[in-house]
């Protein structure tokens, strides 16, 4: 129990301090981190995360990089569906708290988006569908190509959640501004259930495109990783 323990408290953190950082922090006035800021908010919870539960569950934090590493080989697939179920809890617990957080403030509106993946008219720069399929496939693909590498035993030793967590932040420079950036359907669903609405009928991509990019970094680096210099 102690690994999906981990990997829930790992998850809430993901949720807390990136889509924290989005809520409360990056249009505060005159002193908002903007997109640069949310971008290291979320790089850094995987970072800050990867050296305190590593060691005890992987540090997933990710439906889609839990099944990822199972498509590489390097997980079991009886362990998938704790491992996504407590993810699911943690980022949605903290959800939660953000919500209480976030409500505390007169005018607060969760419909207004609360850090939610969107699609269209939901995107922050009205980007389409085809376009945000695209980014959270390819997105998610090169996040696995990233984590299967540095996690290699060939890769230098202890710099593995350095590359992650700033692949992760690079990975979110590039896309907030076509889907606000899910390429972990735990993050997206941990939020979109407090919106309601619009972020519920789209959740559906950021679940798909994730998972199948996932898959395709997975087979890539399967490849990639076999050969022989």
């Amino acid at each position: 129990m102690n690994k999906y323990v981990a990997e829930f408290f790992g998850t809430f953190w993901l949720v807390l301090g990136g889509c924290g950082s989005a809520v409360l922090a990056a249009q505060f006035p005159e002193v908002g981190i903007g997109l640069l800021g949310v971008s290291l908010a979320f790089g850094l919870t995987v970072l800050t995360m990867a050296y305190a539960i590593g060691h005890i569950s992987g540090c997933h934090l990710n439906p889609a990089v839990s099944i990822g590493l199972w498509a590489g080989g390097r997980f079991p697939a009886g362990e998938l569906l704790p491992y996504i179920f407590a993810q699911v809890l943690g980022a949605v617990a903290a959800g939660g708290v953000l919500f209480l957080i976030a409500s505390g403030k007169a005018g607060f509106d969760v419909s207004a988006g609360f850090g939610a993946n969107g699609y269209g008219e939901h995107s922050i720069g009205g980007y389409s569908l085809q376009a945000a399929l695209l980014t959270e496939v390819v997105m998610t693909m090169m996040f696995l190509i990233v984590i299967l590498g540095a996690t290699d035993k060939r890769a230098p030793a202890g710099l593995a959640p350095l590359a992650i967590g700033l692949c992760l932040t690079l990975i979110h420079l590039i896309s907030i501004p076509v889907t606000q950036t899910s390429v972990n359907p735990a993050r997206s669903t941990g939020v979109a259930v407090y919106v309601g609405d619009w972020a519920v009928g789209q959740l559906w991509l950021f679940w798909v495109a994730p998972i199948v990019g996932a898959a395709l970094g997975a087979a890539i680096y399967r490849y990639i990783g076999s050969q022989k210099s």
